[in-house]
């Protein structure tokens, strides 16, 4: 009896039990690697709500822009640098006398939107607005580099406007490259190409603006969408609890619904 007694108290003593030993499982790097990118498509995914809402509020803003601001047309025109030549029967050297008129050129663009050429013209078309301000919307350049054309853009809110007031410009810019011209081998400014009447506005532009705004809003979405997540600091999964505290989760407590019984029994 008295031995039944100790073997018992040997099975049931619990500093008896042999303990085994923790054994530590190494992940494999590619496991690491996947559930290192499949991080971040689950937050995107936890937080598309608030990435959709911010592109849709920046498209929604460039929309509205584009459809409140009147829309612009542009006009141009082209003109061809020359040389006449006078009948004094010097022989023509056509290599150095097309280079000077191509570095000419670029000299001739910048005195298309001065002040001389946007006053007569002001005057000459009776125009409600200053040379200043017909400045602003006039533009001329080389195009394209080492030729003798200029090209002549004149912005306005009305198509028709604009092309009549940069054949204006043409024109008088012409006149006035003859006058100060001396008579032996002048320079000349011709108006090669006219100026039709836009069809079509230069701005706004509204599909590039709901492309920009689109691809912005969906950048400040996604930031706000990780930014919103660093912030939180609930835990959605064990292993979420493992990374943190460096140790394995031994259970999870499932989510429950408790029930409220009304009266007494």
């Amino acid at each position: 009896m008295n031995d039944m007694q100790l073997n018992r108290k040997k099975r049931t003593n619990p500093m008896n039990i042999e303990s085994s030993p923790l054994t530590l499982v190494e992940v494999p790097q590619d496991e690491e690697h996947s559930n290192s990118l499949r991080e971040p498509l689950q937050i995107i995914r936890r937080r598309i709500w608030v990435i959709t809402l911010i592109a849709v509020l920046f498209v929604g803003a460039a929309v509205g822009f584009s459809l409140l601001q009147t829309p612009v047309y542009e006009a141009k025109i082209k003109i061809l640098v020359g040389l006449q030549r006078d009948d004094s029967g010097v022989p023509l050297n056509f290599g150095s006398d097309i280079t000077g008129l191509q570095q000419l050129t670029v000299t001739m663009a910048e005195a298309v939107d001065t002040l001389p050429v946007a006053e007569a013209v002001t005057h000459e078309l009776n125009l409600q607005k200053s040379p200043e301000d017909l400045l602003n919307d006039l533009s001329a350049q080389q195009v394209p580099p080492n030729t003798q054309f200029i090209e002549v853009s004149y912005k306005d809110t009305n198509p028709r406007q604009a092309q009549r007031i940069v054949n204006r410009i043409g024109q008088e810019f012409s006149e006035q490259v003859s006058d100060v011209s001396p008579r032996a081998n002048a320079v000349t400014a011709t108006v090669w190409e006219p100026a039709i009447m836009p069809q079509a506005p230069v701005s706004p532009k509204p599909l590039i603006n709901t492309l920009v705004a689109l691809a912005v809003g969906g950048l400040l979405g996604l930031g706000l969408a990780f930014l919103l997540e660093h912030l939180d600091d609930r835990w959605r999964s064990p292993q979420e609890a493992e990374q943190i505290f460096g140790v394995p989760a031994l259970g999870v407590i499932p989510s429950f619904k408790t029930f409220k019984v009304k009266g007494r029994l």
